[in-house]
């Protein structure tokens, strides 16, 4: 029986109920002994009745809480759907990459959220997708960051190094312990100032099919690459990164007989110049011409050091090891460092957090163009020398 059919049941009950006392109630207005057990049956069987309907709709309510789906049902178009997104907040929401894209323009904010991102060189904090693409390009354009330790930075930061190491000691029986006692030092991640200016011309900005944001993206990770990789090659260290390839970069492993030429032996000895641990990541850098003079060096049994790579993406090979290329390791000539071995994990670059572009409206309006000021803040050096070592070139004379 539905619960429906029970409540039609217990209505008709109730009617003959009402029914049965208005013509069974004597003159005095009570129900005879036997009435009386008749409409007690009646009661029993109306609270019966009562207690099964409420049975029933417990039994519905917890059967429909039960079958309710366990994830909101899709009630919108797909495209609609996705547009229901819990929205990003800070530099990472569309409303701050639409503002900062009608400042590129030169428009005004649609929603006043570029004061989150105001840097204090005045300009504007790029979008996070916008700065995780160039730093993806620079990548791409600068082979040193795509095999260095790459760490975000708010700060300088100073890194302890172990200089020496404490020495276990052979000790007889109830003999005094020997004492050791490492030391460390401290290398410095700094933050220097690197910039790039580009021009757009107004017409080319009033043109919406035109993207500027991705071509500014590209113009700056292009600039920025070049000029970080050549720093991290040869840099001072002087309002600029140090470079690899310098006195204060690797440990010079080799000094080669000549000032214009490598031998197999010496790149042998190069790399077990280098600790085993750090062979097993090891890798190889120099430049194209050096490449170009040592391709035909052949080792003792005959087999040439150089190996082409056998898949597309891959680096060639020197003696094993994966061989990188950069047009900013120095050449072959006196007392250049020509040639890096080593892991390069050990060399790390400090990104402090945070790429900013700012437009200059005025200084090229006579020329009916915008200027756009890009800044980053990085810096870079060999933390653990001993990680990366160098063949450098025999001294002049």
């Amino acid at each position: 029986m539905t619960i429906t059919e029970m409540r039609n049941k217990r209505a008709k009950l109730w009617n003959t109920m009402e029914g049965f006392l208005d013509t069974h109630r004597n003159e005095m207005g009570v129900l005879s002994a036997e009435d009386d057990a008749a409409y007690a049956k009646m009661e029993h069987d109306m609270d019966s009745l009562t207690n099964e309907i409420k049975r029933m709709e417990r039994r519905d309510a917890i059967e429909a809480e039960l079958n309710k789906p366990v994830n909101s049902p899709i009630t919108e178009a797909p495209e609609r759907a996705a547009s229901l997104k819990p929205e990003k907040a800070g530099r990472a929401s569309n409303a701050y990459k639409e503002d900062f894209d009608r400042h590129l323009r030169g428009k005004v904010a649609l929603h006043n959220v570029l004061s989150e991102g105001v840097d204090a060189d005045g300009g504007y904090l790029v979008p996070t997708e916008f700065e995780t693409q160039i730093v993806t390009a620079l990548e791409a354009e600068n082979v040193i960051r795509s095999l260095a330790k790459v760490i975000t930075t708010q700060h300088e930061r100073k890194i302890p190094i172990a200089t020496g190491h404490s020495t276990a000691q052979w000790t007889a029986e109830n003999a005094a312990y020997t004492e050791s006692n490492p030391t460390f030092g401290q290398k410095q991640i700094d933050a220097f100032k690197l910039t790039d200016l580009c021009r757009v011309s107004v017409e080319l900005l009033q043109d919406s099919a035109f993207d500027i944001e991705d071509y500014l993206m590209n113009e700056f990770a292009r600039a920025f690459g070049i000029a970080e990789e050549e720093a991290f090659c040869v840099g001072t260290g002087t309002n600029q990164p140090t470079g690899i390839f310098t006195a204060n970069g690797g440990t010079v492993g080799v000094t080669a007989a000549a000032q214009n030429a490598i031998t197999a032996d010496e790149l042998i000895s190069l790399v077990y110049a280098l600790k085993s641990p750090y062979r097993r990541n090891a890798k190889f850098l120099m430049n194209d011409a050096t490449i170009s003079a040592i391709r035909k060096l052949k080792d003792s049994n005959g087999v040439y050091l150089w190996q082409p790579s056998l898949q597309a993406g891959e680096p060639d090979k020197l003696l094993g090891y994966d061989l990188y290329t950069s047009p900013y390791v120095p050449a072959m000539a006196a007392d250049a460092y020509t040639v890096a071995f080593g892991d390069f994990k050990n060399y790390w670059i400090g990104d402090r957090a945070g790429r900013t572009v700012q437009r200059l409206n005025e200084l090229y309006a006579t020329n009916g163009q915008i200027g756009y000021v890009a800044t980053e803040r990085v810096d870079g050096k060999v933390i653990l020398t001993e990680g990366i070592q160098l063949l450098q070139m025999k001294a002049g004379s």
